[in-house]
């Protein structure tokens, strides 16, 4: 059996066939899926899917690129959604610096036709770490709150490797995180067990240039990592660029039972074990 650690079911992807997507599920192994918020709206749905399905479980949050558009007193909301019996975990929550608004200033037209040199550096700089400081403060009342309800983290990390380690720290002995899509190198892996956090891989493990990835997941211990799809993103080989599914968690384990050189049923167990005991799934 395998337990699909990420999934984001609430997605209109699925409005039309859920029932016979989570059917599949069950037919390849999948018998637990947990689903994932990134607004307070889709957190309550993901709390909804969870009453409604017996094997769906949820976890609640903001993600980061969508704190902006939420409350910036969400923290009294959030935790009224999370004490509900079948949230096992916070998130998914973190960082994300990969597009910042600096990106999208475009240099004035008033001095392009002046053939003046324009730079949108000053103002970029200030609207960037107003959005880092935004990200920041969402990304701490999420651990503040995961620590006041004993949960454990379901973390995003892009483009703010440093940023995140440094902010996570004070909290290493209070709560757990797990780096969703997990996608850095042996040596990063490393450095998030050995703080006693852990990692997860998704479809990208299949993909034909993620050498990098399959070096990881081949060096990273066995109780170390998990499974998810990220559904519907990053559908693994041979379902790249179709819709992904829960169903999928069996071809990533596949690919990984390969790169590991161990069975498809002890990376079952092993994970299964592992993810039981990080979401307290067990009793």
């Amino acid at each position: 059996m395998f337990i699909d650690t990420h999934a984001h079911l609430d997605y209109a992807d699925y409005k039309d066939d859920l029932e016979e997507v989570i059917a599949k599920a069950t037919a390849a192994g999948v018998t637990r899926i947990l689903t994932v918020g990134t607004s307070l709206e889709s957190s309550r749905q993901a709390v909804a899917l969870s009453e409604r399905f017996a094997g769906v479980y949820a976890v609640v949050g903001i993600h980061p690129t969508n704190v902006a558009a939420e409350p910036r007193d969400f923290y009294s909301s959030l935790q009224e959604i999370a004490e509900h019996p079948k949230v096992v975990a916070i998130g998914e929550t973190g960082l994300d610096y990969h597009h910042l608004p600096s990106e999208k200033l475009q240099p004035s037209a008033a001095l392009e036709a002046l053939g003046c040199e324009f730079s949108a550096e000053p103002e970029g700089a200030v609207l960037d770490g107003a959005y880092k400081a935004l990200q920041t403060q969402a990304f701490l009342q999420h651990l503040d709150l995961a620590v006041k309800l004993r949960l454990n983290v379901v973390l995003h990390q892009r483009d703010a490797w440093e940023d995140t380690l440094r902010y996570l720290a004070p909290y290493n002995s209070r709560l757990r995180a797990v780096f969703h899509c997990f996608g850095g190198t042996a040596q990063e892996a490393m450095q998030v067990i050995e703080q006693g956090h852990i990692i997860s891989f998704t479809g990208i493990v299949t993909f034909k240039n993620a050498h990098n990835i399959r070096t990881t997941v081949a060096a990273v211990s066995a109780n170390g990592y998990m499974l998810e799809t990220d559904c519907p993103y990053l559908a693994p080989v041979p379902y790249r660029g179709k819709r992904c599914e829960p169903a999928h968690v069996r071809n990533i384990a596949e690919l990984i039972s390969q790169v590991r050189g161990e069975s498809l049923d002890a990376i079952a167990r092993q994970t299964t074990a592992t993810a039981e005991e990080f979401f307290r799934l067990i009793g």
